[in-house]
């Protein structure tokens, strides 16, 4: 009888009850099952999972973002490139009595459209800095570097760094006609400035001259009037005298 009334007892209890295995074994639980877990429902159907209503979700836009485009000016925009090449720049350290690279880029020779100066700019191809920024100025001379005929020399007073500083410069090309094109631009562009200046000498000095020959006409003709002029003033007392004895020797006769 006992039996009989206990027995639906512990079969429901069994499917109402689960175990889960563990993965760790210890004196406590030898069989490795943890803590049964009592597969119970509520009987509220509002309470259920399935029956409860979700948070709406709101969408938000987010603005739009809008770069415009901003004009960056290099200094270069007056400027034609009459030479343009992709080099490895050096100074001369005269402290530390080596040469230190400058940077690696491109070479340039620009021209300004307005006073047809030309000066030598050269920036690193990574990083846009400047490497090297002077004029070319007459006197000024490149030479082949002793030993490496892709190199060549010159002496500048460079403003790379926001001051003029008198520099020895090397620069190293990927082939040799690259240098000898180099040296042949920059040598004829000093060379046509050493003629610019000249000529801009001569027309000066023939500017003073004529200005010198025009003052000198301007103070003889002034010599001659004040000369002519201190002769009529003498002359004028000596014509009055004269009149003055002719009329007085009239009333004698």
């Amino acid at each position: 009888m006992y039996s009989l009334e206990i027995g639906p007892l512990l079969a429901s209890f069994r499917r109402a009850i689960q175990f889960q295995p563990c993965h760790s074994l210890s004196p406590a639980n030898p069989r490795g099952y943890l803590s049964p877990q009592i597969l119970w429902r509520p009987t509220n159907p509002s309470t259920r999972p399935e029956t409860r209503k979700r948070p709406e979700l709101t969408r938000t836009r987010t603005p739009e973002l809008r770069l415009e485009e901003v004009a960056v000016t290099t200094g270069e925009e007056d400027e034609d490139a009459v030479l343009d090449l992709k080099s490895k720049l050096y100074r001369f350290d005269k402290e530390a009595n080596q040469w230190k690279e400058r940077g690696a880029g491109t070479v340039k020779l620009l021209k300004h459209k307005d006073t047809g100066k030309i000066r030598l700019v050269m920036r690193q191809s990574k990083t846009l800095k400047i490497c090297a920024n002077h004029f070319v100025k007459p006197g000024m001379a490149v030479q082949e570097h002793v030993g490496n005929e892709k190199s060549c020399v010159w002496n500048a007073r460079d403003f790379a760094d926001g001051e003029l500083k008198d520099e020895l410069f090397c620069i190293r090309f990927a082939s040799i006609e690259n240098c000898k094109l180099f040296m042949q631009k920059f040598n004829e562009v000093a060379e046509s400035e050493a003629e610019k200046e000249e000529s801009k000498d001569a027309s000066e000095t023939a500017g003073l001259l004529e200005k010198l020959t025009v003052e000198e006409t301007k103070t003889e003709e002034k010599v001659k009037t004040e000369v002519e002029a201190e002769e009529k003033k003498k002359s004028e007392p000596e014509k009055a005298d004269e009149e003055k004895k002719t009329e007085e020797a009239a009333p004698s006769t």
